[in-house]
């Protein structure tokens, strides 16, 4: 059975973004037709400056509303990465496999260590490394698929790299994986400013739908979404960036295709207010479940208790394996 593997990072509250991007194919799809693992990958919050306090709230946050947006423990593990020894483990070995040229080269740490820069802070270490971390996330449970979105495939790329040379070097120890990803809404974009992802991590303001807005507030934003000169709905990223994330967000919502949406409307009040009720529609359920959730919370604890333990189980022979193989002493 292919094995499938992803996280989310706790570094901000979950958005509309991330449910249409991935949360609701891991859901609806992959649980299904894998053994599937989904992770809160809470050591990688620890690359910037945060507050211990809120990465501990965003994770059980994060932990819930996967499970509120679908996951089933009896079918699909669901854990917290720093429960996990071997992604730790695993990660000090590649590396001694990656290099520095590889690790200066991530888009992502370009970008995320300008902007740290320009904020007059210091570029932590772990920002440089940890794509070798989500290496390890990955390379532990044998994984064949990592759905991602358009930013992450970069970093699946240097993950198949570390696991071709790991293999050539001190013998086949890791599956080579592959990205895949969703067809619809891979990448909804920020209601302010159409051109940049709707992001968790540094985006405040209108411009963000959060899985846990009120109704109201979820439909003063995409009223409030920026637009584009001129009145025609047409589904244009390049020329008409504003309108054509609004007909991605319906049309991923109802299942309907972007372009013939996009004929269906003569002004963009019409789009931005079937595309609000929408997203309320949509967001109904997981808030229920959410809420339900939040009032049982030793059932979340013991799902992730009984994650981390599976997860261990399927990571530790294949990070063992890993030791010996490059020459480490086995434990006594």
């Amino acid at each position: 059975m292919t094995r499938v593997f992803s996280g989310v990072k706790p570094t901000g509250h979950l958005t509309l973004g991330n449910y249409l991007g991935a949360m609701r194919r891991w859901a609806d799809v992959d649980q299904h037709q894998a053994d599937a693992l989904f992770c809160v990958v809470d050591l990688h919050a620890l690359t910037v400056d945060h507050d211990p306090g809120r990465v501990r709230r965003l994770s059980r946050q994060a932990a819930t509303l996967l499970l509120a947006s679908g996951l089933d423990p009896e079918l699909c593990t669901v854990f917290v990465q720093s429960h996990v020894d071997e992604h730790a483990r695993l990660s000090y070995l590649l590396e001694c496999v990656a290099t520095d040229g590889e690790m200066r080269r991530m888009i992502q740490y370009k970008e995320k260590a300008a902007r740290e820069r320009e904020r007059g802070g210091s570029v932590r270490l772990s920002l440089l490394t940890y794509p070798v971390l989500m290496a390890a996330d990955i390379l532990a449970y044998g994984t064949d698929e990592v759905p991602v979105g358009d930013d992450q495939t970069q970093h699946v790329e240097l993950t198949r790299d570390l696991a071709v040379r790991f293999n050539q070097r001190y013998g086949h120890t890791f599956v080579v994986p592959r990205a895949t990803r969703p067809q619809v809404a891979a990448r909804v974009m920020n209601l302010q400013e159409p051109t940049s992802k709707m992001g968790k991590s540094d985006d405040v303001g209108p411009g963000v739908v959060y899985l846990l807005d009120e109704p109201d507030a979820v439909r003063k934003k995409i009223m409030r979404a920026m637009t584009d000169s001129g009145q025609d709905v047409v589904y244009d990223p390049e020329a008409r960036p504003g309108v054509s994330n609004l007909l991605e967000i319906l049309a991923a919502c109802e299942g309907a295709d972007r372009e013939t949406l996009g004929g269906a409307y003569e002004s963009y009040g019409a789009l931005k207010k079937d595309t609000a009720e929408a997203v309320i529609e949509l967001l109904r359920p997981v808030q229920e479940r959410h809420q339900r959730l939040c009032a049982d919370p030793s059932y979340v604890e013991g799902v992730l208790r009984d994650g981390a333990a599976k997860a261990r189980e399927m990571a530790r022979p294949r990070v063992d394996a890993a030791y010996r193989a490059i020459g480490l002493l086995a434990a006594g």
